[in-house]
């Protein structure tokens, strides 16, 4: 295959060799020295990659294969000496500003830290998820080494009983629904004494200052698996998924603001 290989120090001409007929063969350009100046490069048409590997040098003159050797060797070429830019006329020659250390005024002390910090974080802007399931016993959940659903009876309270001992007091509940109580269409997501309302009531009347935050989702309640009604051809029916979602969420809504009514009843008793 022909290369081009650019000559960009060299003044050269180009030369076509001809044969017998005056036609040239491909690839057989060559390249001589030219006697007057020529102001710009130009490029000589090799006819193998060999040849222009060979064609092409390194600035210190040498070729790619004398620079390669000499890198296999470890040998390698001095750096090019540092020149720093000139500054513009004018401009007032000082004395660099001696700075070993950085400016850390603003966290030279717990006291300072405090002073500046612009975001505070502790446990009481954490939520813990608690994985609850009708049993009793706790169980160990499979894909979550570590993790527990929580009897919603004992092991739940115990749980959160030993969160809000280190400032914990947000929650958020994800139900394990048994099987049988599952459907194609989620009816017992809106069931008012599901195991969600039920461990919501168990909780708010053992400590009725804490926060706790409900899944409006299908696929706990779904015999499909899934987050929404599957259609027997596999079409999601978005609608008909938000209709079910909306009574999910009306029942968890009329369930805290009964908790939230007997709050303000306890504030207005307190102050009056």
């Amino acid at each position: 295959m022909a290369s081009t290989v650019p000559f960009s120090p060299a003044k050269v001409q180009m030369l076509q060799a001809t044969n017998c007929h005056g036609h040239a063969p491909f690839g057989s350009c060559f390249a001589v020295p030219r006697t007057g100046p020529r102001p710009r490069s130009v490029a000589v048409r090799v006819s193998s990659e060999q040849e222009a590997a060979a064609a092409v040098r390194a600035p210190s003159g040498r070729s790619i294969e004398e620079c390669e050797a000499d890198a296999v060797a470890g040998r390698f070429p001095a750096p090019a000496a540092f020149v720093r830019p000139k500054a513009p006329d004018g401009t007032p020659e000082i004395r660099p500003l001696d700075m070993p250390k950085r400016p850390r005024r603003n966290r030279r002390s717990p006291a300072l830290r405090a002073a500046f910090q612009e975001t505070t974080i502790s446990p009481a802007n954490l939520v813990l998820p608690l994985f609850i399931h009708e049993g009793e016993e706790d169980a160990p959940i499979g894909a979550m080494p570590g993790c527990f659903r929580l009897g919603w009876q004992h092991g739940l309270l115990d749980e959160v009983y030993k969160a809000r001992d280190v400032g914990v007091n947000s929650f958020v509940l994800f139900p394990k629904v048994p099987d049988a109580l599952k459907s194609p269409t989620g009816v017992e997501a809106y069931n008012d004494n599901g195991l969600v309302p039920r461990t919501i009531r168990l909780l708010k009347d053992k400590f009725p200052d804490i926060i706790v935050y409900t899944d409006v989702a299908l696929d706990p309640y779904s015999s499909d698996g899934h987050d929404g009604i599957v259609r027997e051809d596999g079409v999601i029916l978005n609608d008909e998924t938000v209709y079910q979602l909306c009574k999910q969420a009306v029942s968890q809504v009329h369930l805290f603001s009964w908790y939230y009514v007997l709050e303000l009843v306890d504030e207005y008793a307190t102050v009056h």
